[in-house]
């Protein structure tokens, strides 16, 4: 028996020093800040697929994972072990049909308020609930769910480095939640033009009424009176900061010292406040 023992019992491997890699935000502790990306987690761990997710942790923290794509369907990336050249990842989740993703549109097209959280960069909360009534689970449901697929040597599926990989997607989605959403096969600008073709198609679309031809005359187009002042009346200062920047979504694996959205806040806040007259600083 010890025989047995010592021949499937290997010394821990040290991965090579890996530069320029996606290290992790999170130092210590447990990953993810938002209610999503922790959710994805969850989901990995209540599978039981052993130590494994634990030494991940370590490599998504010292930056092994040298990069990583997120496309429909799939996820690709590169992971440098102990060997001189990276290991390759690949984990797979089966993506929505057409009529499946129109139904979640016209779930989500009911709640107007979840588009809405969704392009300022949140998750609703009750956000599986939507697939839920569509019959569907945007989370994976088993283990079955994920396809993975890696290059090293270890007889183990999920290893050391698709559990690294595991890690950072969760930090992706923190930041980017449309980013689960194309996982599953749907785009953000695919997904907003199938919601509101749903609510156009439920409210039925509104006549269009034609506007007023330009003149053909191009002076009396750029003619007319000499304008006079223009009063904007009272300015007041936006309740939200940096919408727009939020709606077009977090920057994929971002690796600035700090939040990009959360830099960009204080940028739109004092540019606001100075245009106010205000003392920005």
């Amino acid at each position: 028996m010890s025989y047995f023992r010592d021949f499937f019992s290997y010394p821990p491997s040290q991965p090579r020093e890996a530069k320029g890699g996606i290290k992790a935000y999170s130092k210590r502790g447990s990953f993810a800040d938002k209610w999503w990306g922790k959710r994805w987690i969850q989901v990995l761990e209540s599978f039981s697929i052993g130590a494994r997710l634990q030494r991940g942790r370590a490599y998504a923290r010292r930056g092994q994972v040298l990069d990583l794509h997120i496309d429909s369907g799939e996820v690709s990336a590169r992971v440098q072990g102990s060997r001189p050249t990276p290991y390759q990842v690949v984990l797979q989740l089966m993506t929505f049909s057409a009529p499946e993703w129109e139904r979640v549109a016209v779930a989500l097209s009911e709640r107007p308020a979840y588009m809405a959280k969704l392009l300022a960069g949140e998750m609703p909360e009750d956000i599986e609930e939507v697939f839920a009534q569509a019959k569907l689970s945007l989370f994976p449901a088993t283990q079955d769910d994920l396809e993975t697929e890696c290059s090293c040597p270890d007889w183990s599926n999920p290893c050391k480095h698709i559990a690294a990989v595991y890690y950072l997607l969760a930090e992706a989605f923190d930041q980017d939640p449309f980013l689960l959403f194309k996982l599953r096969g749907m785009d953000r600008e695919s997904l907003l033009q199938l919601v509101l073709g749903a609510v156009q198609q439920e409210e039925g679309e509104s006549e269009i009424v034609p506007g007023e031809p330009l003149p053909a005359d191009a002076g009396q187009f750029w003619g007319g009176p000499e304008p006079g002042p223009v009063d904007l009346g009272e300015t007041t200062l936006p309740t939200a900061w940096a919408v727009l920047a939020r709606r077009l979504g977090a920057f994929p694996f971002w690796q600035g010292s700090s939040d990009l959205q959360e830099a960009l806040t204080v940028i739109y806040r004092k540019a606001s406040m100075a245009a106010s007259n205000r003392d920005a600083f």
